[in-house]
């Protein structure tokens, strides 16, 4: 690909995960839908963090988690998110910036405070997500840096930060700046209920403002309005970009123009947690995509950093992935 001063610059909501083990009856018991991300107010976010047992907190978001992956693996990665001039904002700033990935963006200043993300895992290993944006909702087009987006190879836009309709703005102001450098675009479908949400915008993004798609299956079935998964890939074919289409335990299936590639999932003695599988797999591969590796190596690069992460509690490596990598012959 062309030189560029960055690889990935990610765009998503910049949010401090508070990840704890739950039970199913605790889920059942406070209405906390199993396996989704729901969004919550203020009230909701005090009385369910009130509720929850002792956990683990981290700078986290989607995006965000996948460029510390990618800048673990020793990419160059920068973020764009909102927080605010709070407490958890400092922290998420400082956080994210000593995983090596450049953060400039301006906090909001008086306004809502910054986003959590809480996060119950069951022992099942299924995570299940109550996500109050707060900060993350004022993140708007004035918050794009041109010049960032010009110089990175790849820019990747989290769908989880299609609700907030300011982001929409960015989202597209963000593409077309990239497109103008001949850069390229990624999205990342985030959840099912996600694209059942904003299914005709998804759609358009998807056709007419995307190169590079991340999706699992039920999310890519969801895209296209089918539960065989034959049939969205198909769908995908037609498209002719680039699709990493994640099936858990089945592995990947890679598309990119008319060729397809199916990638193993990577051996994992126990699945621990799957909070940010998708996070890093997207890493993993963006990282093995700006350095023009086959479609088949960025699989199998997105594999090894989610079968890391899916080990243990936590959505950001505990491992040196390069280090990783290295050990398994890949790169």
């Amino acid at each position: 690909m062309a030189t560029a001063a960055f690889d990935v610059t990610g765009i998503g909501n910049a949010i401090v995960d508070v990840i704890a083990h739950a039970d199913d009856a605790f889920l059942a018991a406070n209405a906390v839908e199993k396996g989704a991300m729901t969004l919550i107010d203020t009230a909701r976010a005090d009385d369910l963090y009130g509720r929850m047992g002792p956990g683990v907190e981290m700078s986290g978001g989607s995006a965000g988690n996948t460029m510390a992956g990618v800048a673990m693996l020793g990419g160059k990665g920068a973020y764009i998110g909102k927080v605010a001039k709070d407490q958890l904002g400092d922290v998420f700033g400082h956080d994210i910036r000593a995983s090596g990935v450049r953060f400039d963006s301006a906090p909001l200043v008086g306004g809502a405070s910054t986003a959590r993300c809480l996060i119950l895992v069951t022992p099942d290993a299924q995570r299940s997500m109550s996500t109050y944006l707060g900060a993350c909702v004022e993140l708007g087009p004035e918050d794009i840096d041109e010049e960032l987006i010009a110089a990175s190879q790849v820019t990747y836009l989290e769908g989880y930060l299609w609700d907030p309709p300011r982001a929409k703005e960015a989202f597209r102001k963000a593409a077309a700046i990239a497109h103008a450098a001949g850069r390229k675009v990624s999205l990342s479908l985030s959840d099912s209920f996600c694209v059942h949400r904003h299914h005709a915008e998804f759609l358009d993004l998807v056709e007419n403002h995307v190169d590079i798609l991340f999706a699992n299956e039920h999310e890519i079935g969801a895209l296209y309005g089918t539960d065989r998964f034959e049939d969205a890939l198909a769908a995908v074919k037609r498209l002719g970009k680039v699709a990493a289409l994640t099936r858990s335990e089945k592995g990947a299936v890679i598309v990119s123009g008319d060729s397809v590639v199916e990638v193993a999932a990577e051996p994992v003695d126990r699945v621990v947690d799957t909070t940010g599988a998708g996070d890093l797999y997207a890493a993993g591969f963006l990282f093995g995509f700006t350095r023009d590796q086959s479609p088949a190596v960025c699989g199998r690069l997105g594999a090894i950093a989610a079968g890391e992460i899916i080990s243990h509690v936590g959505a950001r490596p505990e491992v040196n992935l390069r280090a990783l990598v290295a050990g398994k012959g890949v790169l």
